[in-house]
């Protein structure tokens, strides 16, 4: 198998005696890039418009309240009729003790930011920092997260039509029998090109720390029964900390990977493939097929599902974030040691 050709290489850092930059999230619209990371109780935005090529100067987009970071806690950014946005969860007190999906939105390709608007219509009803952000068609934006306004971990969710101006009313994503999700993995959302929305999450069953996908068709006003994705489950009495994710292909089928103890699985729908020992995975989809990064250890690893073998792209680094561009190539954003790198796959 051919090594991948690493066309671009970008880090960020702050200066001597600064917060760590971490977490960050890739966002695309034609060969226009953006990306939002955190760095101690602040958020930062840097765009590109020649697909990864060339990076604007960062720009600090809000450093007050405390932020949620760390573990997939941090920002999350999609482009939206004419804004940018930028969600993340923060509250005065931080840690757990309170926390709001709060969102920011650009006019001007991330010069200039607005004030945050809050999203949870509950106060400190998203305090666990867990949530997900996306776009899609109709103009679409939706944000997820894990919710305790009520007695348990529920997954809430509202929408937004004009480019992250106005959210609507929160509505109830699932509610699980057993009162609770699992507590502490993050959700995942996707909006498809008719608007339709998914969310991935790891459920509390029976016993069972397995991911399920639940779906709406009507811009989220009401979501369907969720499915269980794979064939196998995960006896675990704790939180792994590990959401998974999952796109959906030209064809609107659901590409997911997640991990189930030490080792993370690729599925098409109800069937499941070993992908190998890992955790955190992402994927996107390309021309060539669905592209996994993850990490083992604090290897970088990625392949295409459809291939056998891993590559190694770097000895040193975690939680990465994905982003398939419109001329083929891949992006690939990750932490290590406080600093931010993109990488293009080619």
């Amino acid at each position: 198998m051919l090594l991948p050709l690493l066309l671009l290489a970008a880090e960020w850092t702050q200066p001597t005696g600064g917060p760590p930059n971490r977490q960050p999230q890739l966002a695309v619209q034609g060969a226009e890039v953006a990306m939002a990371y955190g760095a101690g109780d602040s958020i930062f935005f840097t765009g590109s418009k020649d697909s990864g090529k060339t990076w604007s100067k960062p720009v600090l987009v809000s450093s007050e309240g405390k932020l949620s970071l760390g573990m997939r806690r941090g920002p999350r950014i999609a482009i939206s009729k004419g804004a940018i946005v930028i969600s993340a969860v923060s509250g005065e007190k931080g840690r757990g003790a309170d926390g709001d999906v709060l969102a920011w939105r650009s006019t001007d390709k991330g010069s200039t930011w607005s004030a945050p608007k809050r999203v949870n219509d509950v106060a400190a009803s998203a305090r666990e920092g867990l949530h997900s952000m996306a776009s899609g068609g109709k103009d679409m934006l939706f944000a997820t997260w894990l919710d305790l306004r009520e007695k348990g971990t529920k997954l809430y969710g509202s929408v937004s039509v004009d480019g992250g101006l106005n959210w609507s009313p929160n509505r109830l994503v699932y509610e699980p029998p057993s009162g609770s999700v699992c507590e502490c993995c993050h959700p995942t959302a996707i909006v498809d090109e008719q608007g339709g929305i998914g969310v991935m999450f790891r459920n509390a069953l029976d016993g069972n720390r397995d991911m399920y996908l639940v779906r709406s068709g009507d811009g989220g006003k009401t979501f369907g029964r969720a499915e269980k994705l794979g064939s196998g489950s995960w006896k675990l009495n704790a939180c792994p900390m590990d959401g998974g994710a999952f796109v959906l292909n030209s064809k609107t089928t659901s590409l997911s990977v997640w991990r189930r103890e030490g080792n993370l699985y690729f599925s098409k729908g109800p069937g499941e493939e070993l992908v190998g020992p890992g955790k955190q995975p992402v994927i996107v989809e390309t021309a060539k097929g669905a592209l996994i990064a993850w990490t083992e250890g604090r290897t970088i690893r990625w392949k295409y599902a459809k291939e056998p073998a891993a590559n190694t792209l770097s000895e040193e680094g975690t939680f990465v974030s994905l982003a398939a561009l419109a001329d083929g190539g891949v992006l690939l954003a990750a932490e290590r040691d406080g600093v931010i790198f993109v990488r293009r796959l080619n």
